[in-house]
């Protein structure tokens, strides 16, 4: 959901992107999402590409063939992350966990202590793991690096998260946050958003892994002539200083309520069904996606070509381990008490086309009583 002011910032008439003019739009949307990272360090650049580019960049402007980095496969994008590390010739230390789980704190702690040649030279994890719902605890990972007193980098893949759950870049010591436009920044996919710490800034120095189009040193250099070292999707680029605007203004306070609130709204509906979220425990659910199980034997894709096919409405498919197994809701950005719900009736109805045990209605229900309650209450406060 794309808010019309965001729209027509995107449809914005043709400029000479060597123009002054363009720098009225690249300066302020970087410094714009530095303010949405929480960060007075970070280096944000900004790439013609998507998430899956801003991983790219991270690895190869860092790191050096048959670096160690340090990984946990929880979920579709940490998988493909792990992937990328492979291609690229990188060593990679890897956990397996059961999709559903957090990124394991304690594995990074055990094997960083164990480290003391200092030979892992990056942590990476996935804040929010869209194909699972389940939001990690990027913090306490770095609490267990700094307890390890070990150098390596944190990189960390914001995609689904940045925007529309808290990330502190500074206070959590992240060295390079990923993120796209397409999720928190409420926008077109075609932007892969990345900030890099001085510590990650200063490993590029060292490293050897090929960069070309995701040079950030080329990117570098533009900036300060106020271009690009190529060609700028320069309506998205006007849409993300725009959709910064909006969320600073809106302040990402409030910003994180309203997404924490509406997905409580959508965990009602869920338990008055009587069915479960693939995250295995509340400290792990998204704010922004919500991954639901379905009966033992029932196939979850179902719902969501049914849902596509007889109501022309799009839930999300499972992915990899969960495929099958789950459907997603998503509910980030630019969303409303109504249009949740309106994606929970429909829900409904699909889940009951197809034979499921669901009563029509008993989800919406549960969600009208959690924002009727949530709204009034933030009423009187604002009162």
């Amino acid at each position: 959901n794309i808010p019309d002011q965001l729209r027509k910032a995107c449809d914005m008439p043709t400029i000479d992107h060597r123009s002054p003019l363009f720098a009225e739009i690249l300066h302020p949307a970087r410094k714009g999402v530095r303010k949405v990272l929480k960060s007075d360090a970070a280096e944000v650049f900004i790439f013609p590409s998507t998430g899956t580019g801003g991983w790219e960049t991270a690895i190869s402007n860092t790191l050096s063939p048959g670096d160690t980095v340090l990984a946990a496969r929880n979920g579709m994008f940490s998988h493909k992350w792990i992937d990328m590390c492979r291609r690229f010739g990188l060593n990679v230390e890897m956990t397996e966990l059961t999709w559903g789980e957090g990124a394991p704190v304690d594995w990074f702690a055990e094997r960083l202590a164990e480290d003391k040649a200092h030979r892992i030279k990056a942590v990476l994890a996935t804040h929010n793991e869209t194909a699972t719902g389940v939001r990690s605890d990027i913090g306490a990972i770095r609490k267990a690096m700094d307890a390890a007193d070990h150098p390596a980098m944190l990189f960390v893949d914001g995609v689904s998260s940045i925007g529309s759950m808290d990330f502190r870049f500074d206070d959590w010591g992240v060295d390079v946050a990923v993120a796209g436009s397409q999720k928190g920044f409420m926008l077109p996919a075609g932007l892969a958003i990345v900030g890099f710490s001085p510590r990650a800034l200063a490993a590029r120095e060292t490293a050897r892994l090929p960069r070309t189009f995701f040079d950030t040193r080329d990117m570098e250099k533009g900036y300060a002539a106020n271009a690009y070292p190529y060609t700028p999707v320069v309506g998205l680029m006007n849409g993300l200083n725009q959709a910064c605007t909006m969320l600073l203004s809106e302040g990402l306070e409030n910003v994180f309520a309203r997404h924490h609130r509406i997905a409580e709204g959508v965990r009602a509906a869920i338990g008055a069904w009587g069915l479960e979220l693939c995250a295995v425990s509340p400290d792990l659910y998204s704010d922004t996606v919500s991954a639901i199980r379905t009966p033992e034997g029932f196939d979850a894709s179902r719902i969501v070509a049914h849902a596509a096919k007889a109501y022309g409405v799009a839930f999300g498919t499972g992915l990899g381990d969960v495929q099958g197994k789950v459907f997603r809701i998503g509910h980030l950005g630019s969303l409303t008490d109504v249009m949740a719900l309106s994606g929970i009736a429909t829900a409904e109805m699909v889940m009951a086309d197809q034979g499921l045990d669901i009563r029509l209605g008993s989800g919406v229900a549960a969600a009208q009583e959690h924002y009727r309650s949530t709204h009034a209450r933030t009423n009187k406060e604002a009162a």
